[in-house]
């Protein structure tokens, strides 16, 4: 009976979440040990982004963010003068084969870097982000989305990436890093607007396993908004996200992951619930929308890929990335949930050993998945 009461008081507090006054739940966390889980789970190895790995890492946004072609464009046509190629398009980002992914390709490139400056192409990588982060380059980058047919282009995945590019940037002690946020914050300007401008018009949440899902984009433009003091864009991401997702219970995870999906609809909307809300109402709304994954044997199956030279079926390795990244900050100080940092583990190990630079289809994408994730281990 006291556990039932206390879930309801917990369950009353979130529901009146908005309002001014605040009241202290207090909660006992239970320690779940490794020797604990072992008895339900078998204990996985903890990957980890050592500077060899991150050596190898580095090879796939370095092959490809001057990489023209193949490219797919996702443009508009408003007339002949459109059609131009991605360099003169996208003189920044115009490689990797698509916009969003030169994007995260660039960050990858920043983030190994920052924290392994040994790197053996340090060098080079400082050369290649200096070249396409320029004043002028962005410059171009931001008149393509205030063309009159770009509006919505790369909406919400390609404005998440920007952000956490120029997150990246922002955390970075060092004059070059600043140099290239300053460079950058014209189009880091331009996507803060943009969500500011379209959240409110959005009715609905988009709960796909792609590029358009909601609480993804919104997680990366909270931890910047977050991050940098963009409270106005923080405010906003706060009332949607309650919006959109407070009243959502039985998430149907054991659909997950469709064909190809690469991200996970259910364990990134926790992901996002878990930045905004305190923790006795995420525990609270959490139990409610995923009740099973306070269970010790709570186990998700990896996604299997069975062609990685197929573009779309190599999502599959993108969604044991995200899912493993999402676990980690779903558990994030809450030690009743350590058991997902098994789960995540297993499916980082799943597909890491398969992200190499063979085959384009994935190379020219995963590597950014693979290092995100890696990351969500460092900051345990």
């Amino acid at each position: 009976m006291k556990l039932k009461i206390t879930f309801l008081l917990i369950t009353v507090l979130f529901v009146n979440c908005d309002s001014e006054k605040k009241v202290q739940v207090e909660t006992e966390p239970i320690e779940v040990s490794d020797e604990v889980i072992n008895k339900v789970q078998k204990i996985e190895t903890v990957p980890v982004l050592n500077l060899e790995e991150a050596n190898r890492l580095a090879e796939l946004p370095l092959h490809c963010m001057d990489t023209e072609y193949p490219n797919k464009l996702n443009q508009t046509i408003g007339s002949d003068k459109d059609l131009q190629s991605p360099l003169i398009l996208h003189p920044a980002f115009y490689g990797c084969f698509d916009w969003h992914s030169a994007v995260h390709g660039h960050w990858s490139l920043v983030s190994l870097l920052k924290n392994f400056p040994d790197l053996t192409k340090a060098e080079e990588i400082k050369e290649k982000l200096a070249l396409s982060i320029s004043k002028e380059n962005i410059a171009v980058e931001v008149a393509y989305f205030n063309g009159k047919h770009n509006g919505s282009y790369e909406r919400t995945y390609g404005w998440a990436w920007v952000l956490k590019l120029a997150e990246e940037l922002h955390t970075w002690d060092d004059p070059f890093a600043k140099a290239l946020e300053e460079n950058l914050k014209p189009l880091t300007d331009l996507m803060v607007n943009k969500y500011i401008e379209f959240l409110p018009r959005l009715n609905y949440p988009i709960r796909v396993g792609e590029h358009t899902n909601t609480a993804f984009g919104l997680s990366f433009a909270y931890d910047y908004a977050t991050l940098v003091g963009e409270l106005e864009l923080q405010k906003i991401i706060e009332k949607r996200v309650i919006d959109f997702y407070r009243n959502d219970e039985g998430c149907p995870i054991s659909w997950e992951p469709s064909g190809f999906d690469f991200l996970s609809p259910c364990l990134e909307e926790a992901a996002i619930m878990k930045r905004v809300l305190s923790k006795p109402e995420f525990t609270a709304w959490l139990k409610a929308f995923l009740p099973q994954i306070y269970s010790l044997d709570f186990n998700l199956e990896t996604g299997k890929v069975s062609d990685r030279s197929d573009g779309k079926l190599v999502h599959l390795d993108g969604v044991n990335f995200s899912r493993a990244w999402s676990m980690n900050k779903i558990a994030e100080d809450i030690p009743e949930l350590n058991h997902l940092k098994n789960v995540a583990n297993k499916h980082i190990n799943y597909s890491l050993p398969s992200i190499v630079g063979d085959n384009y289809e994935g190379g020219h994408w995963l590597g950014s998945f693979a290092i995100y994730a890696l990351n969500s281990l460092r900051n345990d």
